[in-house]
């Protein structure tokens, strides 16, 4: 059996939402952002993943549609070496990053087949599709509301997106989310332990509901 055929199972969880926000009211036919962590990309047979995790989700929820940001991944963990053996320009390192986001988003429309989009398409299907990250926030100077550094991940981009069309956000990541103390703000408890960037707390404040998924096991 190849690693084209190995059989991928999840597992779903919950993420705290503010108080404010326990009762979430969502626009009609907003999606559900899914933040794909790039690291996923490294395990053998992760289009299968992919195909998997759409299907379970389409399970839980069949009207539900989905816009998918890719993490960067290897390739971003590239840059940041490079940048920590000899420090560059924040802002080049930063563009330089975004760009590898539209580059791990073609790979995986290819493998996958999903369409890539440089916007939510409202008036389309209830199908997934992945965003073209860096079309997206050349849009209406979206990115320069950003801040400029390392502290700015695909998870705080992902908020950003889910924030902007009204969607749930699911953060889909190689491990579950640490288990946390109930007396901490979850979301800024999750950047400390460096499961969500610095700066997701504040890019997801507003959310009405941010989810967690993780695969379960794998079987070769």
């Amino acid at each position: 059996m190849t690693s084209d055929s190995q059989d991928w199972k999840w597992q779903f969880g919950l993420l705290t939402r503010p108080p404010a926000l326990r009762e979430p009211t969502m626009p009609a036919q907003s999606p559900l952002v899914i933040k794909l962590g790039g690291s996923l990309l490294s395990q053998p047979g992760w289009p299968q993943g992919i195909t998997e995790l759409l299907r379970a989700l389409s399970a839980q929820s069949p009207e539900s549609p989905a816009l998918l940001v890719v993490g960067g991944g290897s390739v971003v963990e590239g840059l940041r070496q490079i940048d920590a053996a000899g420090p560059q320009p924040a802002e080049l390192m930063h563009a330089l990053a975004i760009e590898m986001m539209g580059i791990t988003a073609r790979l995986v429309a290819t493998a996958t087949g999903l369409p890539l989009v440089t916007a939510w398409p409202t008036a389309g299907g209830r199908g997934a599709c992945l965003l073209d990250v860096p079309q997206w926030l050349a849009e209406n100077q979206r990115l320069l509301r950003l801040p400029v550094g390392w502290e700015v991940t695909s998870d705080s981009i992902a908020a950003c997106v889910a924030a902007a069309y009204g969607g749930k956000l699911l953060l889909v990541k190689s491990v579950p989310p640490p288990n946390l103390s109930a007396s901490h703000n979850q979301l800024e408890a999750l950047a400390a332990a460096g499961w969500v960037d610095s700066y997701f707390p504040t890019a997801a404040a507003g959310l009405p509901a941010i989810s967690w998924a993780a695969p379960l096991e794998i079987h070769p």
